[in-house]
């Protein structure tokens, strides 16, 4: 477990990075060691036929690990499992095993493989293809496969790779064109299923269910072999095989994803390289030149997949995020996460480390590479062009040629959003950046674990953003290291999903009483709702969807078709932005960045889904500004605690984008505003929300006139805190603070998840309540700051511009909160 010859070892790498710091400044909070173990191997099952040893031998698999023959035998012999093991484990053996062996065996089984990204279908496609097994016929069958292929893929292929979007928009509703492969399905893969999760997941597993239903009625399906070579039919269920990153009680997760049993394998048995995992924080600047807005660096931060900001407002799902923005109106801030990875980033590549750094958002993945690709070119001519940006809205041709040249050797770095989170194998990386916290430890680890592979030493870094759980966390290295990861939230029961999901179910065959078990417990009166809407009707023999076309559901909730960004001048595409996030990257005026070009937006006509935009340089950021109201439609459960509520509820949000800041790129000094003629959104979701008295707030000394900063700065600070105990971003959440609610009647603070129905987040606030709050408390107090900062109360994303906020006063509003809430409220 050695490092390669002329590549510094992690610990002189990390000396070498935070060599630019002095000693009264070090940005080294914290050094993890986790220490490299040996594997343990298993002998191989025998029933793995020759062809597929021989292929893995020549691949370089001689014998595999413990945890990969266990997970292999349980599907082998007919029962559903997943796998839960790290980065790099082997997770992929543990489905081709039986997959494979299966479809050698049985020349008329089919196999069906799920990834919730093209990027790992197609690195999956690869690994299979490479074993050369005699009539599989592996391919992928997603969004970016000819036409001309589609038609000899339903027909001949055994293993088809694909994703659920596909599954629910092309194969589902085809049926009929796929009922000799559903017929003979044998194995369904569910790949890195830890990534469903929110609506996305609940979605999903309606997905799921949806293809067991029609597996089913093409079935009984062929016969599983089972110990002793004895078979028993799958009566026309397939065998699942999921695999996951570790995470909090798999198997539980793995049943509400698939409706199914599963039993979990979650002992590592496979070799892991030591890592060195350093938490950075960025130094302080100056404090500001008299007269500016605050000497903000080139390239603030924040960040959010949508780019979203109302009160605080939640960002919603997608990868459209906007550039990083500091806050407005503050004093003293730290260094840009976003240029100070780009500095670690240039200077690891340098030292010829080959680097894989993580960014929140997508323009933060460009502005990382653009700034490292200048220092490298600065430093080295032609050193830059080894460096590039990595990102989802890319076309697929670009995105396939970045991860070939990245296996090839021929990029060293590479700045990517959470789209080479997921099992890629990049092979040979060295050291791995994570710019922000990415939300939960889960996918921390699952980042960190990219580098090292092979079991070679490697280096983590997360440099923490300007914000309040980024500096908690450096400062609190206990809540990252030695905590169990976080369990995946989805809820399936969720009215916006289940509806919508059962018209989806009718569209391809009616609905009879029997399927709506398979739906869940809150089938039956969602069906009864579609009915009484006009979106189903009942007849004898089940439920029948009334329309021509097919129900246009969105699995992802980025709300319908993407927007297409496009050349005015050539007509050429750059790209796609979810309509979610069209209001706030690419509305008139706004400043969109690809592969390192800046381009304005001359138009966006949504109805058409197109922006218009021209290349220009511009010396400023744009930054988009709404305005929120929120109504509480009821309450689900109540916990009443003297002066103090807590509540949890269905509401109603309205937001609209009203205007954009033009800031200064150099200084982040406020050019002007500009006003926006956008429509209005409304989210109809669940949020918690805790009152007090004002009596209580009087007694605690918070005065009249401080009660609405103070509890404006507690809303940041909550929802900035949120992921330490839900699995979410902050980006997917909002809130709204007010001294005095019209649906309350009390000074209030609102945290709402950004999904509609819920997402689950505002479930786990609720549940966990005290803890979450004490450690807004701890942010707040132990921020070194007189007034409020980035790194407790400022919010990125704050429409109000961070005004008005009362540090001192949220400390005390939250001991009032505390002093009287109970620790597990029921």
């Amino acid at each position: 477990m050695s490092t390669p010859v002329g590549v510094p070892a992690p610990g002189e790498l990390l000396r070498r990075l935070g060599a630019r710091a002095t000693a009264t400044d070090d940005p080294v909070t914290h050094v993890e060691r986790v220490a490299p173990s040996a594997g343990v191997t298993a002998p191989w099952p025998d029933w793995v036929p020759e062809p597929l040893r021989a292929g893995l031998a020549r691949r370089g698999v001689v014998t595999p690990w413990r945890h990969q023959v266990t997970a292999a035998n349980h599907a082998y012999e007919g029962r559903h499992v997943i796998v839960a093991t790290g980065t790099a484990s082997g997770k992929s053996l543990a489905y081709q095993l039986p997959t494979l062996a299966a479809l050698l065996t049985d020349p008329r089984a089919t196999a069906l493989y799920l990834a919730p990204t093209k990027a790992l279908a197609a690195d999956q496609l690869r690994a299979v293809a490479e074993l050369e097994l005699d009539g599989v016929r592996p391919a992928c069958y997603d969004g970016d496969t000819p036409r001309a292929e589609r038609e000899w893929i339903r027909r001949h292929s055994r293993f088809v790779l694909t994703n659920p979007d596909m599954l629910h928009h092309g194969i589902l509703p085809g049926h009929a064109h796929w009922s000799t492969f559903l017929r003979r399905l044998a194995f369904v893969v569910v790949d890195e299923c830890h990534t469903y999760r929110g609506v996305f997941g609940s979605h999903v597993a309606h997905v799921l269910r949806r293809l067991r239903r029609q597996a089913a009625r093409y079935g009984p399906s062929v016969a599983v072999a089972g110990p002793d070579d004895r078979s028993r039919p799958s009566a026309g269920t397939p065998v699942f095989v999921l695999a996951s990153a570790t995470s909090g009680d798999p198997a539980a997760a793995a049943e509400r994803l698939t409706g199914l049993p599963v039993t979990a394998v979650t002992e590592d048995s496979s070799p892991r390289g030591g890592l060195t995992f350093a938490l950075w924080e960025p130094p302080l600047l100056p404090p500001p030149v008299t007269g500016s807005t605050g000497g903000f660096d080139a390239e603030p931060d924040g960040g959010a997949d949508d780019g979203r900001a109302d009160d605080d407002g939640a960002g919603g799902a997608g990868d459209g995020r906007a550039d990083e923005d500091g806050p407005e109106g503050v004093g003293q801030v730290r260094r840009s996460a976003l240029r100070e990875t780009a500095d670690l980033l240039s200077d690891a590549v340098a030292a010829g480390v080959r680097t894989l750094a993580f960014v929140r958002s997508r323009r933060g993945a460009e502005v990382v590479a653009t700034t490292a690709r200048r220092q490298l070119d600065e430093a080295v001519p032609g050193l830059g062009d080894r460096v590039a940006a990595y990102r989802a809205g890319y076309l697929s041709e670009e995105r396939r040629a970045l991860e070939r040249a990245l296996l090839s050797g021929q990029l060293l770095g590479l700045a990517s959003t959470n789209a080479l989170e997921l099992g890629v194998d990049l092979v040979g990386l060295d050291a791995v950046l994570i710019c922000g916290y990415p939300g939960t430890r889960a996918s921390l680890w699952q980042q960190a674990g990219r580098a090292g592979r092979s079991a070679r030493e490697a280096l983590a870094v997360l440099v923490a953003r300007d914000d309040p759980l980024d500096t908690y966390l450096v400062h609190h290295p206990e809540a990252l290291f030695g905590r169990p990861v976080e369990a995946t939230v989805l809820d399936p029961n969720n009215p916006y999903v289940l509806g919508p999901q059962l018209c989806c179910a009718a569209a391809e065959a009616p609905l009879t009483p029997a399927d709506l078990a398979l739906f869940g417990e809150g089938a039956p009166a969602a069906v009864e709702a579609l009915v009484a809407a006009g979106a189903l009707r009942k007849r004898p023999t089940g439920w029948y969807w009334r329309h021509t076309g097919r129900p246009d559901v969105d699995l992802r909730g980025t709300g319908g078709t993407p927007v297409a960004v496009v050349e005015s001048s050539t007509g050429r595409l750059l790209g796609t932005v979810d309509p979610g996030s069209s209001h706030f990257l690419v509305h008139p005026g706004a400043v969109y960045l690809h592969q390192g070009v800046s381009y304005v937006v001359d138009e966006l006509d949504l109805a058409d889904g197109c922006a218009l935009v021209h290349a220009q340089e511009p010396d400023w950021s744009t930054h988009a500004r709404d305005v929120t109201d929120l109504s509480v439609l009821s309450v689900r459960s109540r916990v009443d605690a003297g002066p103090v509520s807590l509540f949890l509820g269905e509401v109603d949000v309205t937001s609209q984008v009203v205007s954009y800041q033009r800031r200064r790129i150099a200084t982040g000094e406020v050019i002007d505003t500009r006003p926006l003629d956008l429509p209005a959104r409304e989210l109809r979701t669940v949020a918690v929300w805790f009152t007090l008295t004002e009596a209580s707030l009087a007694e605690a000394g918070i005065t009249t006139a401080e009660v609405p900063g103070a509890l404006h700065a507690a809303e940041h600070a909550a929802i900035g805190l949120l992921p330490l105990v839900a699995t979410c971003d902050r980006w997917d959440i909002g809130g709204i603070s007010t001294a005095l609610h019209p649906d309350t009647g009390l000074p209030t603070v609102f945290v709402y998840d950004g999904h509609p129905g819920g997402a689950g987040f505002a479930e786990r606030a609720y549940e966990a309540a005290s803890s979450w709050l004490r450690a807004t408390r701890a942010a707040i107090a132990e921020c070194g700051c007189e007034t409020g900062c980035p790194s407790c109360v400022q919010s990125p994303k704050c429409g109000n511009g961070n005004n008005p906020l009362e540090k001192a006063a949220a400390v005390r509003i939250l001991d009032v909160v505390l002093a009287n809430l109970p620790k597990e409220p029921k």
